[in-house]
């Protein structure tokens, strides 16, 4: 912080980063911990967002809005308050029936030329149109917001992360306040690009794989930024922080639970793809945590004047007490018709936790279930919260 422009010391909390993690419909949960933290803490003003996938949505809302904490929550609870599965993606019969027939038949015919060809099996276009909407983009889909909080200093920097289909990298996307310092990085497999951010890079950012189209950026074809995010603290990390609050949308289970099994029989395509997801977006989010732990000890035992710069970084991680897969299984009756069918068809009936569905079911009820819990985990873990968010 040592180059921080004056907008950046005006934060009342310029080192604190707040970290969103993936997980489709689960980042729900997510809304419900920043409702409590909001509550408690109205004039919170985190100075760096990161966020990949769903988390990547909420974490560019935060930044459009220049208005308390307290108040861009409260925006944030109401729009996911109000979702439908239909704001998400299109759920007729006929263009379901249309995707998935295309990729059938391509399928069969061996990717032969002139062969039917999608994308994906969902239309995300109702979700563009929605952010375009509450992030008040431009007509080139860039966010006016985000520039401006950095500009007057609520914000310091935001960070996107995607993966790239066309080279295989970890790429995120930062847009940071002039003179705070931000740093460009690159590790393997994963490299920081500096810009303004737009609709394409918070669509791109949560494209699950196969559900939802890639997004074209820059000449390169982008998906769901936790599938190649071995790291999901780093921007956090890179952009200066030295506290972070991080949510995860993971269940820790105990071992009891992880050994009971989740289906009986062979695993239908529904559960082998919720053990894939959870690997590729949750599972990370917590080696992360231990790697850096592990990192504040080693650090911590060296002298000052041998540190070289490195720094104690204070971790907070939240993370549901209940299993939003199994929670899906109660919401998934009452799921638009067509959508139902399809996901019935890949098992999601036959499994206890259904963790695929969780990710997809931007369903009303099991939203405000998801909200309620995670301002209850949130409430729950308040002294502990208090001690980490008291100036030191």
């Amino acid at each position: 912080m040592e180059n921080a422009s004056s907008a950046c010391k005006t934060l009342s909390d310029p080192d604190l980063a707040l970290v969103l993690g993936g997980g489709g419909a689960r980042a729900a949960y997510q809304v419900g911990c920043l409702r409590y933290l909001a509550s408690r803490y109205p004039e919170l003003a985190p100075g760096i967002l990161t966020g990949v996938s769903a988390g990547g949505i909420i974490a560019a809302h935060l930044a459009s809005r220049q208005v308390s904490f307290a108040d861009s929550v409260a925006h944030l609870s109401e729009l996911w308050r109000d979702l439908r599965i239909e704001n998400v993606f299109r759920v007729d019969a006929r263009d379901l029936t249309s995707r998935v027939t295309k990729w059938g038949l391509r399928l069969v015919s061996g990717g032969a030329p002139g062969s039917p060809h999608s994308r994906s099996l969902l239309d995300t276009m109702p979700l563009r149109q929605l952010l375009t909407r509450t992030l008040a983009a431009s007509p080139d889909g860039t966010i006016p917001g985000i520039r401006r909080s950095l500009e007057e200093g609520s914000l310091r920097a935001v960070a996107l992360t995607a993966s790239s289909y066309t080279t295989g990298q970890s790429v995120t996307w930062v847009q940071s306040a002039e003179g705070c310092g931000t740093l460009t990085w690159e590790g393997p497999q994963r490299r920081s690009i500096s810009g303004g951010l737009g609709v394409d890079h918070v669509m791109a950012s949560s494209a699950l794989p196969f559900f939802f189209p890639a997004v074209e950026l820059e000449g390169a074809w982008y998906g769901d930024g936790g599938i190649r995010l071995t790291a999901p603290f780093s921007p956090a990390v890179h952009l200066g922080a030295h506290k972070i609050i991080a949510v995860s949308t993971r269940y820790a289970r105990s071992r009891e639970e992880a050994d009971r099994p989740a289906v009986r029989g062979y695993p239908p395509p529904a559960q082998v793809a919720g053990v894939l997801l959870n690997a590729i977006f949750l599972d990370l989010f917590d080696s992360d945590a231990l790697r850096l732990r592990e990192i504040n000890s080693l650090i911590d035992q060296l002298p000052q004047q041998a540190r070289d710069g490195r720094r104690h970084i204070d971790l907070l991680v939240l993370r549901p007490s209940q299993d939003l897969g199994r929670l899906a299984n109660e919401f998934e009756a009452d799921l638009p018709r067509g959508f139902r069918f399809l996901v019935r068809g890949l098992g999601s009936r036959q499994t206890r936790s259904n963790d695929m569905l969780s990710l997809l079911m931007f369903q009303h009820d099991y939203i405000a279930r998801l909200v309620e819990l995670g301002e209850g985990d949130a409430r729950a873990r308040a002294a502990e919260i208090d001690i980490f968010l008291k100036p030191t």
